[in-house]
């Protein structure tokens, strides 16, 4: 069976399409992003609205999730943490998992086949 790993980042939505072409030029083919709202150490922040001070304590951010070969798990890692880092507090988490396998759903494909 083919090992796999699915590699998941939660970024600043202003590093989409950087870490999107990143990816593109390592030769990822497919991605899903997803906006996500959620908090790590920054904790939210204080907003004024119309003179009332209010608490936002999740943050909008963008949720990558790839599903590529094992061999190419730690570029795919290392390209995302280049392209979304710009050194400030909140600029995400990157988290890998195994993956069993995978079905193309139009061609029953399994495995390597399903994701390239």
């Amino acid at each position: 069976m083919d090992r796999m790993r699915k590699v998941e980042a939660v970024i600043q939505p202003v590093k989409l399409n950087e870490v999107k072409d990143a990816l593109n030029h390592l030769g990822v083919k497919g991605m899903t992003a997803t906006q996500v709202k959620g908090y790590g150490r920054q904790r939210g922040h204080r907003e004024v609205y119309r003179g009332a001070e209010y608490t936002v304590d999740f943050i909008a951010k963008i949720k990558i999730e790839v599903v590529v070969e094992e061999a190419l798990a730690d570029r795919v890692v290392e390209t995302i943490m280049e392209a979304a880092r710009t050194g400030k507090v909140g600029d995400g988490k990157i988290f890998i998992q195994r993956v069993e396998d995978a079905v193309r759903v139009r061609t029953g494909e399994r495995g390597r086949d399903a994701i390239s």
